[in-house]
Parts: C-alpha cells; sequence; structure tokens
C-alpha cells in the first residue's frame, strides 16, 4: 500500500528524562522515527523532556520542543501545531501513557489528531492487563493461573485462591516498578498497597508464582496486510522471578527445540493478530515450565520496547524506523533492507552468529538497599556482544562491563554460597564459576539457581579450559589451547592473570603464533547476500570480512554501558563527533558495546565496530584500520582510562594531549599549575595512608571532602566533619594505596558552584556556557539543578571566570572542549577542578545556546578548521533561562534515604526553558515528576543556621496561601516573628508525628535541611515517607527558595507558553551549522 496521503504534519512523544526500566533505547528508537518520517516528506514535530538524547537535536524534527511530558503541555503544543496525526509508539510507555490521555481527555478529538501506529483498542488490551487475559483466554492462550484487585479486599480473595508466592504485578507502569514477589502474607500485604499506588488506574494483577520457568522473548512485526514476522527470539539466562531487564538475555533462543520455537511462534502470531496491533513492532513473553513443556503468555508490549532496540542492533533490523514506516501506510514488503539492499523488510532475519546482552547495576550508589534481583528492574544500563558461539558472545559481553576489580572471590562458605545462587543478585554470574571451580556440580548449581544444564555445562567448558591455562608459563600453553581460549573469549588480561605474566606478553605471544581476531559483518540473513553496511563484530575463525578503505578515518571510542556518573550524554557527544566528521569527507569509525544508543545505529558512522571498550579490543581494531585520529574524549572516563596505554602503543590520539589530560587529573601537578597560574583552590592534600589523612585534614581544618582519584560520578566520595567521621571512611569505603592516593580538599561550605563549558585551541578561546547551580556547594554536580545564564553571580566574578578558563585553556594546550568546576565563597573564586574533555553538561548547554559545540570541537581536533573560522563571539548568547534538573531512581531501592550528598545519584536529567527563573524551574520540575503544589500546608524543619532563611521563605509562602507546619524550634523561630505555624511532633517525639501527617496525605511540600547526626533518623523517616507518597520534599534552602519561585510563578501565570528550539534560536541555529 502506498503511504497515507491524509497526513501531511506527525507530532512524536519522547519518553522524558533516562529512568530505570527506560533508558537510552528510546532515544535510538525516537531517533529513528524522526528520521523515516522526514525521509517520507512528512513534517515532524517532537516533544520530549531530556536535553541530552541525539532525538532533541533540532537538526533531527521541523519542530523540536523540550517541555515536560504533562498532558496540559503536550495539549498546548497540540494546539500552536495543529499536526494531523500522533505517532505513540516510540516513546517507551511514558509516551505510550501520555497519548492514551490526550485520546480518552477528548485533547485528540478536539483538535483532529489521529494516532497511528497503534490505535487505541489495541494499546489497551496491551497495556490492561485484565483485558489481556481476557483475550489471550478467548484465542485459548494460556495465562498465568490469577487476577485483578482494585483494593485490598479483592487482592485477599484471590491469594487464597492461588496461594503463595505469588507475583504482585500493577498495571500502567514501567520496568515493573511497584510489583514484586510475596511469599508471605505480611510481604503480600506491602507489595499490594505499594502497586496500587503505583498503577496509576490503582490496578494489580496477582499470578500464581512461575518462578524457576524458563522465559523466552519473541519481537514481532505486523503490517496492514496481515504480514507477520518474527524479527528475533531472546532467552534469558535466569529463570521467570527476575525482570528482564535484570537478566542476562542471548539472541537467538538457544535451548529450545525447532517444535518449541515453532509453538511460540505460532502463539505470538496469534497474539499479535488478536490485539490488533496493525502497524509496528510489538514484544511477548513467554514462560515455559522446563519439566512438562507447558507454556504460560506472560504479557506483551504493542510498542517499541527496550527489547526492541536489543533486537534492532543484534539484527541489523531496524525496528523503530520500519515501525514509523508501517505508520504511514506500507507494508513490509514495500520497505527495502537497508543492509542488504536487495531484500525487503518482509525477509525474516537469520542471524549466523550468538548475541548476549549483560545489565550494569550500582547497588554500591544505594547503601541500605539489597543487592537481590526480583521483578523490579534495577540495573542502570547493559552492554551487547556478538560472537559466533554463546561462550564467546558471554565472555566479550563480560569484559564490556568495565568491572575495575574483577570479584576474585575467595573461602566463601557454602551456606553463603547456596544463598548467593538461589537469591539472585547482582554478583551472580561470579558466585556460579566459583561454584564451578570449587567443585559443585552443574546438577546441584541448576537446583539452587534454576539456569538451563546447556547455559551451565557451556560455563563448565570455559573453566575446564581456564584450568588447564593456570599456573602454566605462558610458553608452555599449547598454541591449541591459547588459540581455543581466544576463541571462548577470554581476554589476554584473564590469561596474564592464568600465567603470571603481563597482558603485553600475552599480546605478543598470541600475535607470534597468528591467533589474531578477524571481523565478520552483521547482514541479517545467515550470510545469504551480502552487507553493505559495515556492521562488525570480531571472532578468531579464518576468513576477515572487514575491508578496510584506503579513505582518511577518525575513530571514536564510545562510553560503553550508560551507568550513574556516565550515561547518554556522552554518546551524544560521539554521535556528533561522527556526524560532523562524516561531512568534512572524514571516514568515521565507532566502538561501543551499548545496543541502546544511537551510537551504535549502523548508520550513525561509515564503521561501527561492535566490540568491547578494552585496550585489547581497541588495539586490535586499530591495528585493522590504521586510522589517522583516535577521539578518547568524548565517552567519558571509559576511553580516557584507556588513553594512556593507547598513547604509549603509539595510536594517534587527537585533541588535547594525554599528558595535559593527566596533568589535570594529577592532583600535586594540577596544584602547581594552578599556584603558577596564581589561580586560587581550596587548600588540599593527597594521602596514601589512613595517618597521612588525618594530618591533612587537621592541617587543612574540618569540613574536608574526601575521594578517591580517578573516577567519575563522585564515586565513593564524601564530606567529613571530624577525625572520628574520616577514621570510618578510610576503613570502609576505599583502600588507600600509592597507587591509588585519596585526594583530601577543604569543603567551601556554602559556597555557590558555577561550571563552565569552553572551547578552545591555539587561535582562540570560547565560552559556551556559564552554569549556576542551584544546590549549593556539597551536592554532586550531576545532582545538583544548574540554569543558564547564571542568574545570580555578580559581573565581577564572571570576568574572573572567563580570565581563569582562558588562562587554563592556554597552560593545558586544550583542543577540543573542556569543563571548569568552579566555587565562589565569601567573594572569591575557587577553581575546583578543570577536565579538558567532554562534560556530562555539554548536550545542555549546546541546545541552549543553539551552537553545536561538540560538532565544533572534533572539527577542530581533527584538524579539519580552527576554532578561529568559526567567527562565534567569547562567549555564546543564551537567548532565555535555561535549567538542568536530574532525575532519581530512590523509589526503585527500598529502604535508602533519599538524601542528595558529594556522590552522585541521578539517572537522567530533563530542561525546562522560560522568560523568567521560576517559568523555566517550574518547567524542569514537572518534567522530573513533580507536581507542583499550589496550595495547601508547607511543612518546615531546619536546621539552626537556616532559621533565619526560612523564615524569609515561610512569609513567601504563607503570602502565597499556604498553611504552615513545622516541629518545635522552627516553628518557635516563625511564631516569633509573627507567622502563624502549626506545630508538629517529630518522629521520635511522639504520635501523631510528621510522618503520620505525611502519609494521611496533609502534606502538599516538606523543606527539610538536615540537622546533624542526632536526628538524622527522624529526617530519614520523613524524606522517606514523602518519597513514598509522592510529595514534593526540597533538602537545601536554596533548592526551596527555587521551588517556591517556581510555585509563585505558576499561581500568578496559569497559561502555559511552549516554545520550540526553532523558534528560540531562530537563523542562528543555520549559521552555526553553515559554519560547519
Amino acid at each position: 500500500m502506498p503511504k497515507r496521503t491524509d497526513i501531511h504534519k506527525i507530532l512524536i512523544i519522547g519518553s522524558g528524562p533516562i529512568v530505570i526500566g527506560q533508558a537510552a533505547e528510546f532515544d535510538y528508537s525516537g531517533t529513528q522515527a524522526c528520521r523515516a518520517l522526514r525521509q517520507e516528506g512528512f513534517e515532524v514535530v517532537l516533544v520530549n523532556s531530556n536535553p541530552a538524547t541525539i532525538m532533541t537535536d533540532p537538526e533531527l524534527a521541523d519542530k523540536t520542543y523540550i517541555e515536560p511530558l504533562t498532558v496540559e503541555t503536550v495539549s498546548a503544543i497540540i494546539e500552536k501545531e495543529k499536526p494531523d496525526a500522533l505517532l505513540p509508539t516510540v516513546g517507551g510507555q511514558t509516551g505510550l501513557n501520555l497519548s492514551v490521555e490526550l485520546y480518552e481527555r477528548g485533547i485528540l478529538e478536539k483538535h483532529g489528531v489521529k494516532l497511528i501506529g497503534a490505535n487505541i483498542q489495541s494499546i489497551k488490551i496491551g497495556e490492561d492487563r485484565e483485558l489481556f487475559k481476557a483475550a489471550m483466554d478467548e484465542i485459548g492462550l494460556p495465562c498465568p493461573k490469577g487476577g485483578f484487585a482494585h483494593n485490598w479486599e479483592e487482592a485477599k480473595k484471590i491469594v487464597d485462591e492461588i496461594g503463595y508466592p505469588a507475583i504482585i504485578r500493577p498495571a500502567f507502569t514501567l520496568g515493573g516498578t511497584g510489583g514484586g514477589t510475596a511469599y508471605n502474607p505480611e510481604e503480600f500485604e506491602e507489595i499490594v498497597e505499594r502497586g496500587l499506588a503505583a498503577s496509576p488506574i490503582s490496578q494489580v494483577l496477582i499470578e500464581e508464582s512461575i518462578l524457576g520457568w524458563k522465559e523466552y522473548e519473541l519481537e514481532v512485526m505486523r503490517d496492514l496486510n496481515d504480514n507477520v514476522v518474527i524479527i528475533c527470539s531472546i532467552e534469558n539466562f535466569d529463570p521467570m522471578g527476575v525482570h528482564t531487564g535484570d537478566s542476562i538475555t542471548v539472541a537467538p533462543a538457544q535451548t529450545l527445540t525447532d517444535v518449541e520455537y515453532q509453538r511460540l511462534r505460532d502463539m505470538a502470531i496469534a497474539c499479535i493478530r488478536k490485539v490488533g496491533v496493525e502497524t509496528g513492532g510489538s514484544n511477548i513473553q513467554f514462560a515455559v515450565n522446563p519439566k512438562n513443556g507447558d507454556v504460560r503468555i506472560i504479557e506483551m508490549n504493542p510498542r517499541v520496547s527496550r527489547s526492541s532496540a536489543l533486537a534492532s542492533k543484534a539484527t541489523g533490523f531496524p525496528i523503530a524506523k520500519i515501525a514509523a514506516k508501517l505508520a504511514i501506510g506500507y507494508t513490509l514488503d514495500e520497505i527495502p533492507n537497508d543492509i542488504t539492499k536487495k531484500t525487503p523488510a518482509s525477509f525474516e532475519p537469520t542471524i549466523d552468529y550468538v548475541v548476549t546482552k549483560i545489565p550494569k547495576w550500582a547497588f554500591e550508589k544505594f547503601p541500605g538497599s539489597e543487592d537481590v534481583l526480583g521483578t523490579q528492574m534495577k540495573s542502570v544500563g547493559e552492554v551487547m556482544a556478538i560472537g559466533r558461539t554463546f561462550k564467546e558472545s558471554l565472555f566479550k559481553g563480560l569484559r564490556s562491563l568495565e568491572a575495575v576489580k574483577p570479584l576474585r572471590l575467595e573461602g566463601v562458605p557454602d551456606h553463603v554460597l547456596q544463598r548467593k545462587l538461589a537469591r539472585p543478585n547482582s554478583q551472580r554470574f561470579s558466585y556460579i564459576t566459583y561454584a564451578l571451580r570449587n567443585g559443585y556440580s552443574i546438577e546441584e548449581i541448576h537446583r539452587l539457581t534454576s539456569i538451563d544444564l546447556w547455559f551451565l555445562e557451556q560455563l563448565q567448558e570455559v573453566m575446564q579450559l581456564q584450568a588447564r591455562i593456570d599456573g602454566r608459563q605462558l610458553n608452555d600453553v599449547p598454541s591449541e589451547v591459547l588459540r581455543t581460549a581466544k576463541e571462548f573469549a577470554l581476554s589476554d588480561r584473564r590469561i596474564s592473570y592464568l600465567t603470571h605474566s603481563s597482558e603485553e606478553e600475552v599480546r605478543e605471544r598470541r600475535k607470534d603464533l597468528n591467533i589474531v581476531p578477524v571481523y565478520k559483518r552483521v547482514d541479517t540473513c545467515g550470510a545469504e547476500f551480502e552487507s553493505n553496511t559495515p556492521y562488525l563484530y570480531s571472532t578468531y575463525e579464518e576468513e576477515c570480512e572487514a575491508d578496510p578503505t584506503e579513505r582518511r578515518k577518525i575513530m571514536i571510542l564510545g562510553s560503553g554501558p550508560n551507568r550513574i556518573g556516565q550515561g547518554i550524554e556522552f554518546d551524544y557527544c560521539c554521535c556528533h563527533a561522527s556526524f560532523a566528521l562524516r561531512d568534512a569527507d572524514f571516514e568515521t569509525i565507532m566502538v561501543n558495546c551499548n545496543p541502546e544508543t544511537v551510537s551504535t545505529d549502523y548508520d550513525t558512522s561509515d564503521r561501527l565496530y561492535f566490540e568491547p571498550l578494552t585496550f585489547e579490543d581497541v588495539m586490535n581494531i586499530v591495528e585493522k584500520e590504521n586510522p589517522e585520529g583516535v577521539i578518547v574524549q568524548f565517552g567519558g572516563q571509559t576511553p580516557l582510562n584507556l588513553s594512556d596505554r593507547l598513547h604509549k602503543a603509539g595510536v594517534p590520539i587527537i585533541g588535547t594531549s594525554p599528558e595535559s589530560i593527566d596533568l589535570a587529573e594529577d592532583r600535586k601537578l594540577f596544584s602547581a599549575l594552578l599556584q603558577e597560574l596564581n589561580i586560587p583552590q581550596p587548600p588540599n592534600g593527597t594521602a596514601v595512608s589512613p595517618e597521612e589523612a588525618k594530618a591533612i585534614a587537621a592541617k587543612i581544618g574540618y569540613p574536608v571532602v574526601v575521594r578517591p582519584s580517578f573516577v567519575l560520578g563522585g564515586r565513593a566520595m564524601a564530606i567529613v566533619y571530624d577525625e572520628q567521621a574520616l577514621d570510618e571512611y578510610m576503613r570502609s569505603a576505599v583502600d588507600a594505596s600509592p597507587e591509588k592516593p585519596i585526594l583530601i580538599d577543604k569543603f567551601l561550605e556554602r559556597a555557590v558552584e558555577i561550571d563552565v563549558d569552553a572551547l578552545a585551541d591555539e587561535t582562540a578561546v570560547v565560552i559556551a556556557g556559564i552554569q549556576e547551580h542551584i544546590e549549593e556547594a556539597g551536592i554532586h554536580s550531576g545532582d545538583s539543578s544548574s540554569v543558564l545564564p547564571a542568574q545570580r553571580i555578580p559581573e565581577e566574578h564572571i570576568e574572573t571566570i572567563k580570565h581563569y578558563t582562558k588562562n587554563l585553556a592556554r597552560a593545558l594546550k586544550v583542543v577540543g572542549l573542556m569543563n571548569l568546576q568552579l566555587a565562589i565563597k565569601d567573594d572569591r573564586v575557587y577553581v575546583i577542578e578543570v577536565n579538558p574533555r567532554a562534560s556530562r553538561t555539554v548536550p545542555f548547554v549546546a541546545k541552549a545556546t543553539g551552537v553545536p559545540i561538540a560538532k565544533i570541537a572534533s572539527l577542530i581536533m581533527a584538524g579539519a578548521k580552527t576554532l578561529a573560522d568559526f567567527n562565534l563571539p567569547e562567549v555564546l548568547p543564551v537567548p532565555k533561562i535555561f535549567v538542568k534538573s536530574p532525575v532519581f531512581p530512590f523509589k526503585k531501592f527500598a529502604g535508602v534515604d533519599p538524601i542528595l550528598g558529594p556522590e552522585m545519584h541521578s539517572t537522567g536529567e530533563v530542561m525546562g526553558v522560560g522568560e523568567t527563573f521560576g517559568e523555566a524551574y517550574g518547567k524542569a520540575m514537572e518534567g522530573a515528576g513533580l507536581i507542583m503544589p499550589l496550595s495547601g500546608k508547607a511543612f518546615i524543619s531546619v536546621n539552626d543556621a537556616d532559621k533565619g532563611q526560612a523564615v524569609v521563605l515561610a512569609r513567601r509562602l504563607k503570602k502565597l496561601g499556604f498553611e504552615l507546619i513545622a516541629t518545635y524550634g522552627t516553628a518557635k523561630r516563625l511564631q516569633e516573628v509573627g507567622l502563624e505555624c502549626e506545630t508538629v511532633f517529630k518522629v521520635n517525639e511522639g504520635r501523631p508525628n510528621i510522618a503520620d501527617y505525611i502519609k494521611q496525605g496533609e502534606i502538599s511540600l516538606v523543606i527539610n535541611t538536615p540537622l546533624g547526626r542526632t536526628s538524622h533518623y527522624d529526617e530519614q523517616a520523613i524524606r522517606k515517607s514523602a518519597l513514598q507518597f509522592n510529595v514534593p520534599t526540597v533538602t537545601t534552602m536554596t533548592g526551596a527558595e527555587a521551588l517556591i519561585e517556581a510555585i509563585a510563578t505558576k499561581i500568578s501565570n496559569s497559561e502555559i507558553t511552549v516554545r520550540s528550539l526553532q523558534e528560540i534560536h531562530g537563523k542562528k541555529q543555520l549559521t552555526a551549522d553553515e559554519r560547519i
């Protein structure tokens, strides 16, 4: 069927900030959809609140709105833009839920907007578990036994019928939020209450437990002519009971017989037809009982899902792009396959390799949360690896995770080992291999873990091979054993550990024996047709398909798996480098292992190597491709950690030199440089032992900030107020050593923090953005909201900041991007640190200024242009006020105190744009999911130092019509200045206390600054109950001031103004691009 002619303008809703359960894979799907629709001549309007994405780049849509994803905002955009259609299926659960709400409130009908890509009926059947179960019953597909509850009574009745353990799943939530497995009545009550609260329609599904069954997923597409293709089958390494986002998954499925696979296939096709998804992709999950082959259909997502990104990258079949084309009327047989150029999309992909996805967790960031995996997703990122066998792809995947210190278990007692095997956790893999090495049979491990015996056999074979190498001299290892080790994807580093040699020696020995990798192409068709896109993976076989060219080429090292502290912002920079250098006629080569991102799309760069970011793997590619330059400064800490070794091995690293990067990271050298340039910094020192740390802290004076060197995201960073706390930190948090010194700085209390992004080369220095942090010093810059342009910094200090930035850029000979963190205290500007690399704030600054700074930086680094050629002003102007705010995953980690500090906890960010600070900050808060209270009771409890400020804020709240309630000390101070204020007990003073009030829904805002140790328990209880009941909570006075400003703006101006980036930046965007 030809494409539709009744629609011309299409609105796409993105997925908002990166959260656990909804990450960069939706940036990838949204980007693909925007490109596909514009290619077909449609006008595309995009709304998304996340500035760190490629999809919100002004080049990708005709109109780009970075606005909160709320019904009010999107209605205002629909009213302004008058689109003909809305595509709801590429923005994850957020995009889907919002589209349904717009439909149900009659907003789409009112403006004549059609839903394309999914009809409302099929969305509802796929999402509403009650309707889905009924639909499956009609066609005889078995779902797990159970029922639906909308309240506690109904829930109790169901569990009495099905017994324990029972699985609870809330409807319309994401990544299993609010769900869980209950093994007894007490847990059941707790999870049901949480689930009903988490579900927007207060509905939970309560099902029989099928824990221990095998779990499979099929990725399916269907068009209007009822053509159905299965893109790929995916098998979970972990059995049912672990959320698929937290499980190692393998494509294609490894342990299904052909008959079983055909049966699942038939069920999947029956399911997609019954649900009625006519145009696009769906992900259908099955459970299979390993004892008797019984099948249950678990759920279906009638949209592009997390697994779609994996299936796309695994097969080379771009699901989101095809889904977008189906939505506008094409059928599968009319869409060509980009990779073969000969086959249509109705050809089912076949793959002659194995793909493994492994999640990455961040439990160490959330002390107090239990490291146990269940039905609620907890991983913050993932890696994917491709190999010819399951063993090869699994072990390539494990080394892609960048475990800095491999977990080498020793002397684990049996009872601990058995518990670790029986209860899934993030370190489970290490425990399985430990058990195999220590005489556990695979049957015994299977009994404890329910992991399929075939997978365990594969691991056992690798362990047996390692035992043949262990303890031998490197030269005594027979060449065929070494070759087999490489075929099993054991890294040079692992072999060097087993043979007590160095990684370099293993590399030399391997090359002497001609054991080198070859590269194969992903071709979607099991090598039946030639592949036109160089999408490559390494393996140890004979024939190499890499076929490198003779062009000028630049290699870009990506940022690996997403994690807290290193997210999609760095992927954005890598993509921008690739786009700009491609346009400048370089061949671009991307190396990365993250399946979620745009950088690993087969058409982002000229060549894509889907490989781990380790020294070994990168060197193999460099030797094959011989690039004239390698970019390490854009992918965060991952490629920077490799830069020294690559540089020593003669790899041409372009941009700022590795020596300069080291100088900025090395505390002693950097301090000396600042002294030489006469730039103040907080007093500091470097310690290699606890004794030395105490001596330095005593000399500097408490409070001090302590942290290990060479980390990202404030890992293990703390503010220490006395010697006892310092002792505790040195004992528990870190191992100080001469190789890994501890950095100690004077903590500048109540200082204002500043973030500066700049571009530099020998011809010029351009300041891209001077951002002011809204939270005061002591909160990690990634966790603080910030505003551009700075709102309250005197011009005098801005001049000083410009002066320091220029001097440092020249002294460090920066070529490309640099980021400075500064603090202002007592009217003096201090430099805290300088990073001569791309920072987390680059995409935000680029969207706020309308200048693609990462593209410009990559052209300077490659020597294609000088910075002076761009004729940019000294400081880039910012036409409106832009606020960036973080988004946190505290809800996923029960028992964690949601307090901010020097260690980073946020998973993503949103941006708000306004004419005034209040409007911009309010939008950022709404984008981050906070519902701003416009009336009600405001609770205030602050420490003595904050009481003066609290009076000012309380008076303002009173004028806005809020009632005040406070704990004894704060209330006394407020009453003293004539403010009416109710007094309430602290949690440890009696009942009803403040936590009770929060739980009863009587409080609409909490302002609570930490008072120190004694009241820690009290405050934690307040913050936890506020988190649980969605009451906006602020833990800093500056944050409270900003929020009250936003509330005041919202009260005085109920009209919502929406502005597209194209409108804000006018023609300037084009000139910046023309300059490129």
